[in-house]
């Protein structure tokens, strides 16, 4: 079995056949899992610079024809060896979040927080928010480092910091 990673999605067959017969209405053994698996949060930028980064994500989605809307989430992630950053939600494509977000940090030399990675053989538990989420800081488009994320009131919170 191979590992997971934010994009990996298990997809299960839905539509009118249900083991090969043909059938009126959902077969209830069937289960449709979110294409994406990662939430919508699950981004932060360094406190101070986020309006600029969101404006030139959003610019440079609609320039590039990409499927991507950040905006502001309203809390502070903190964090006491990269500083704090401000949670940003996003809609649309994951891959091209995720791109976008590590070229804010290469283009306007930002630090960013890109999290969610979960620990191998935890994706039952993480679907139901149980286990623990991993993020990567990044400060230039490079990696400095990893967080640990819990939940707390239904907000980001870390747990554990680790310079890389």
């Amino acid at each position: 079995m191979r590992a997971l990673t934010p994009t990996s999605v298990v997809v299960v067959p839905s539509g009118n056949f249900c083991c090969n017969e043909r059938i009126d209405k959902p077969c209830p053994r069937l289960y449709r899992l979110p294409k994406e698996l990662p939430g919508i949060d699950n981004f932060a930028i360094e406190r101070g610079k986020v309006h600029k980064a969101i404006e030139w994500m959003n610019s440079y989605a609609i320039k590039n024809n990409k499927q991507l809307e950040v905006q502001k989430e309203g809390y502070l992630l903190s964090t006491t060896q990269f500083g704090e950053f401000e949670v940003v939600s996003w809609k649309g494509d994951w891959s091209a979040a995720r791109n976008m977000i590590i070229k804010a940090s290469k283009k306007l030399n930002i630090k960013v927080v890109e999290a969610g990675y979960h620990a191998k053989g935890q994706l039952l538990s993480s679907l139901f928010g149980v286990s623990r989420e991993f993020a990567k800081v990044y400060s230039g488009g490079t990696i400095i480092g990893n967080l640990e994320l819990g939940l707390k009131s239904g907000k980001w919170v870390v747990k554990g910091e680790k310079l890389t």
